[in-house]
Protein backbone atom coordinates (compact mmCIF):
# COMPACT_ATOMS: atom_id res chain seq x y z
CA UNK A 1 0.00 0.00 0.00
CA UNK A 2 2.13 3.49 -1.60
CA UNK A 3 -0.36 6.58 0.65
CA UNK A 4 2.20 8.98 0.04
CA UNK A 5 2.23 9.97 -3.85
CA UNK A 6 3.38 12.80 -6.16
CA UNK A 7 0.34 14.73 -7.31
CA UNK A 8 -0.37 15.54 -10.59
CA UNK A 9 -1.27 18.56 -12.63
CA UNK A 10 -2.48 21.70 -10.99
CA UNK A 11 -2.02 20.17 -7.07
CA UNK A 12 1.69 19.75 -7.85
CA UNK A 13 2.37 23.57 -7.94
CA UNK A 14 1.63 23.42 -3.73
CA UNK A 15 3.95 20.12 -2.78
CA UNK A 16 6.15 17.36 -4.05
CA UNK A 17 4.28 14.78 -2.31
CA UNK A 18 0.57 14.67 -1.04
CA UNK A 19 -1.14 12.17 1.62
CA UNK A 20 -4.46 11.84 2.17
CA UNK A 21 -5.88 10.33 5.90
CA UNK A 22 -9.69 10.40 5.15
CA UNK A 23 -11.65 9.38 2.26
CA UNK A 24 -14.29 12.43 1.91
CA UNK A 25 -14.57 15.52 4.10
CA UNK A 26 -17.16 17.30 5.91
CA UNK A 27 -16.50 21.18 5.42
CA UNK A 28 -19.54 20.61 2.33
CA UNK A 29 -17.50 23.52 0.44
CA UNK A 30 -19.38 24.13 -2.64
CA UNK A 31 -16.69 25.27 -4.81
CA UNK A 32 -14.58 21.78 -3.70
CA UNK A 33 -13.35 20.02 -7.01
CA UNK A 34 -12.22 16.68 -4.83
CA UNK A 35 -15.74 14.71 -5.31
CA UNK A 36 -15.28 14.75 -8.86
CA UNK A 37 -11.62 14.22 -8.47
CA UNK A 38 -12.31 10.84 -6.17
CA UNK A 39 -15.55 9.80 -8.75
CA UNK A 40 -17.90 10.26 -5.71
CA UNK A 41 -21.36 12.34 -5.36
CA UNK A 42 -21.21 15.34 -3.12
CA UNK A 43 -23.68 13.45 -0.47
CA UNK A 44 -21.10 10.26 -0.04
CA UNK A 45 -17.93 12.50 -0.06
CA UNK A 46 -19.39 14.73 2.64
CA UNK A 47 -19.65 11.53 5.07
CA UNK A 48 -16.07 11.22 5.29
CA UNK A 49 -14.09 7.55 6.49
CA UNK A 50 -10.58 7.02 7.90
CA UNK A 51 -8.32 5.37 5.82
CA UNK A 52 -7.48 1.93 7.25
CA UNK A 53 -4.36 1.37 7.78
CA UNK A 54 -3.28 4.83 6.79
CA UNK A 55 -0.50 5.29 9.75
CA UNK A 56 0.96 1.89 9.37
CA UNK A 57 1.54 2.85 5.36
CA UNK A 58 2.68 6.04 6.07
CA UNK A 59 5.82 4.76 8.05
CA UNK A 60 6.16 2.20 5.30
CA UNK A 61 6.09 4.96 2.62
CA UNK A 62 8.12 7.68 4.88
CA UNK A 63 10.93 4.81 5.41
CA UNK A 64 12.05 4.26 1.99
CA UNK A 65 15.49 5.58 1.15
CA UNK A 66 15.24 9.07 -0.37
CA UNK A 67 12.60 10.62 1.95
CA UNK A 68 14.39 11.89 4.24
CA UNK A 69 14.64 15.61 3.91
CA UNK A 70 11.31 15.26 1.37
CA UNK A 71 8.25 17.76 2.57
CA UNK A 72 4.74 15.63 2.39
CA UNK A 73 1.43 17.92 2.29
CA UNK A 74 -1.15 17.33 4.67
CA UNK A 75 -4.03 17.25 2.29
CA UNK A 76 -5.07 17.26 -1.12
CA UNK A 77 -8.36 15.76 -1.34
CA UNK A 78 -9.66 16.12 2.78
CA UNK A 79 -9.09 18.38 5.38
CA UNK A 80 -6.54 17.01 7.97
CA UNK A 81 -8.70 19.12 10.84
CA UNK A 82 -11.83 18.95 9.22
CA UNK A 83 -14.90 18.70 12.46
CA UNK A 84 -14.74 14.69 11.28
CA UNK A 85 -11.09 14.54 11.27
CA UNK A 86 -10.44 16.31 14.96
CA UNK A 87 -12.73 13.42 16.41
CA UNK A 88 -9.51 10.95 15.81
CA UNK A 89 -5.91 11.28 16.62
CA UNK A 90 -4.73 10.32 12.90
CA UNK A 91 -3.83 13.24 12.04
CA UNK A 92 -1.54 13.74 15.21
CA UNK A 93 0.07 10.30 14.61
CA UNK A 94 0.22 10.92 10.60
CA UNK A 95 2.88 13.93 11.68
CA UNK A 96 4.76 11.47 14.09
CA UNK A 97 5.10 8.68 11.69
CA UNK A 98 6.25 11.65 8.98
CA UNK A 99 8.51 13.29 11.20
CA UNK A 100 10.28 9.45 12.43
CA UNK A 101 10.98 9.04 8.74
CA UNK A 102 13.00 12.26 8.36
CA UNK A 103 10.08 13.93 6.35
CA UNK A 104 9.39 17.52 6.56
CA UNK A 105 5.18 18.36 6.89
CA UNK A 106 3.70 20.99 5.07
CA UNK A 107 -0.45 21.30 6.60
CA UNK A 108 -3.24 23.18 4.40
CA UNK A 109 -6.37 23.31 6.50
CA UNK A 110 -9.61 25.30 6.80
CA UNK A 111 -9.73 23.78 10.52
CA UNK A 112 -8.87 27.29 12.29
CA UNK A 113 -8.19 26.64 16.22
CA UNK A 114 -8.92 23.35 15.59
CA UNK A 115 -5.39 22.72 13.95
CA UNK A 116 -3.59 23.85 17.11
CA UNK A 117 -3.80 20.95 19.03
CA UNK A 118 -0.69 19.31 17.06
CA UNK A 119 1.37 23.07 17.32
CA UNK A 120 3.38 21.48 19.70
CA UNK A 121 4.53 18.91 17.39
CA UNK A 122 5.84 20.45 14.73
CA UNK A 123 9.49 21.48 13.72
CA UNK A 124 11.66 23.29 11.84
CA UNK A 125 11.39 22.73 8.56
CA UNK A 126 7.61 22.33 8.90
CA UNK A 127 5.26 24.56 7.28
CA UNK A 128 1.20 25.79 8.14
CA UNK A 129 -0.96 27.35 6.03
CA UNK A 130 -5.05 28.22 5.54
CA UNK A 131 -7.13 28.39 2.92
CA UNK A 132 -8.31 32.02 3.21
CA UNK A 133 -11.12 32.93 0.84
CA UNK A 134 -13.69 35.43 2.74
CA UNK A 135 -13.46 37.61 4.94
CA UNK A 136 -17.35 37.99 6.07
CA UNK A 137 -18.66 35.01 8.12
CA UNK A 138 -21.62 34.59 6.20
CA UNK A 139 -19.99 34.07 2.33
CA UNK A 140 -18.02 31.80 4.59
CA UNK A 141 -21.54 29.97 6.39
CA UNK A 142 -22.72 29.86 2.77
CA UNK A 143 -19.43 28.43 0.70
CA UNK A 144 -17.93 26.18 3.36
CA UNK A 145 -20.34 25.56 5.99
CA UNK A 146 -18.46 22.71 7.60
CA UNK A 147 -15.09 25.08 7.65
CA UNK A 148 -13.86 27.05 10.31
CA UNK A 149 -14.31 31.00 10.38
CA UNK A 150 -12.32 33.32 8.64
CA UNK A 151 -11.87 34.82 11.82
CA UNK A 152 -10.77 31.19 13.65
CA UNK A 153 -8.50 30.65 10.59
CA UNK A 154 -7.12 33.77 10.71
CA UNK A 155 -6.28 33.71 14.25
CA UNK A 156 -4.52 30.25 13.82
CA UNK A 157 -2.18 31.87 11.59
CA UNK A 158 -1.11 34.34 13.84
CA UNK A 159 -0.33 31.67 16.96
CA UNK A 160 1.42 29.69 14.12
CA UNK A 161 3.69 32.52 13.33
CA UNK A 162 4.10 33.70 17.40
CA UNK A 163 5.36 29.95 18.06
CA UNK A 164 7.83 30.57 14.95
CA UNK A 165 6.10 28.23 12.37
CA UNK A 166 6.65 28.97 8.73
CA UNK A 167 3.13 29.87 7.57
CA UNK A 168 1.17 30.24 4.25
CA UNK A 169 -1.90 30.97 2.78
CA UNK A 170 -4.16 29.90 0.10
CA UNK A 171 -5.70 32.06 -2.17
CA UNK A 172 -7.93 30.07 -3.94
CA UNK A 173 -10.58 29.77 -4.89
CA UNK A 174 -10.78 33.75 -5.52
CA UNK A 175 -14.41 34.32 -5.62
CA UNK A 176 -14.80 38.38 -4.71
CA UNK A 177 -11.07 39.17 -6.05
CA UNK A 178 -11.61 42.54 -3.82
CA UNK A 179 -11.76 40.82 -0.80
CA UNK A 180 -8.81 38.39 -1.34
CA UNK A 181 -7.08 41.41 -1.91
CA UNK A 182 -8.25 42.76 1.50
CA UNK A 183 -7.02 39.37 3.24
CA UNK A 184 -3.94 40.09 1.98
CA UNK A 185 -4.00 43.19 3.62
CA UNK A 186 -5.46 42.32 6.86
CA UNK A 187 -2.93 38.92 6.98
CA UNK A 188 0.51 40.39 5.91
CA UNK A 189 2.58 40.79 8.78
CA UNK A 190 1.73 37.14 9.95
CA UNK A 191 1.77 34.95 6.98
CA UNK A 192 5.17 33.99 5.26
CA UNK A 193 4.14 33.08 2.15
CA UNK A 194 1.02 33.94 0.01
CA UNK A 195 0.00 31.57 -3.05
CA UNK A 196 -2.32 33.08 -5.49
CA UNK A 197 -4.66 31.11 -7.61
CA UNK A 198 -7.86 31.83 -9.35
CA UNK A 199 -11.92 30.17 -9.47
CA UNK A 200 -12.10 27.24 -11.39
CA UNK A 201 -14.63 24.60 -12.12
CA UNK A 202 -17.34 27.48 -12.41
CA UNK A 203 -18.76 29.00 -15.43
CA UNK A 204 -19.16 32.41 -13.17
CA UNK A 205 -15.72 32.83 -12.70
CA UNK A 206 -15.25 33.71 -16.40
CA UNK A 207 -17.40 36.99 -15.30
CA UNK A 208 -13.65 37.90 -13.50
CA UNK A 209 -11.14 39.86 -14.88
CA UNK A 210 -7.95 37.58 -14.10
CA UNK A 211 -5.98 40.17 -15.80
CA UNK A 212 -7.11 43.19 -13.57
CA UNK A 213 -6.81 40.79 -10.33
CA UNK A 214 -3.62 39.31 -10.99
CA UNK A 215 -1.72 42.78 -11.51
CA UNK A 216 -3.44 44.36 -8.54
CA UNK A 217 -2.45 40.87 -6.30
CA UNK A 218 0.95 40.71 -7.68
CA UNK A 219 1.64 44.93 -7.23
CA UNK A 220 0.22 44.81 -4.03
CA UNK A 221 2.59 41.69 -2.74
CA UNK A 222 5.83 43.20 -3.82
CA UNK A 223 4.63 46.47 -2.05
CA UNK A 224 4.26 44.83 1.45
CA UNK A 225 7.61 42.92 0.32
CA UNK A 226 6.38 39.19 0.25
CA UNK A 227 7.10 35.70 -0.61
CA UNK A 228 4.27 34.58 -3.07
CA UNK A 229 3.64 32.36 -6.44
CA UNK A 230 1.33 32.67 -8.45
CA UNK A 231 -0.11 29.36 -9.89
CA UNK A 232 -0.68 29.03 -13.44
CA UNK A 233 -3.74 29.01 -13.84
CA UNK A 234 -3.75 33.15 -12.84
CA UNK A 235 -0.24 33.66 -14.29
CA UNK A 236 -1.35 32.54 -18.02
CA UNK A 237 -3.71 36.11 -17.58
CA UNK A 238 -0.87 37.97 -16.47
Amino acid sequence: MSVIYEPRGKAKEYCELAVNLYHGCDHGCLYCYAPNATYKSREEFSKPKLRAGIIEAIKKDSGQAGMTGKEVLLCFTCDPYSPFACGTDITSRAIMALHDGGVNINILSKGGLRCVRDFDILKSGDKFGQTLTFMDEADSSEWEPGAATPAARILCLEEAHERGIFTWASLEPVIKPETTLHIIEQTHEFVDMFKVGKWNHDKRANEIDWRDFGTKAVTLLKKLNKKYMIKKDLAAYL
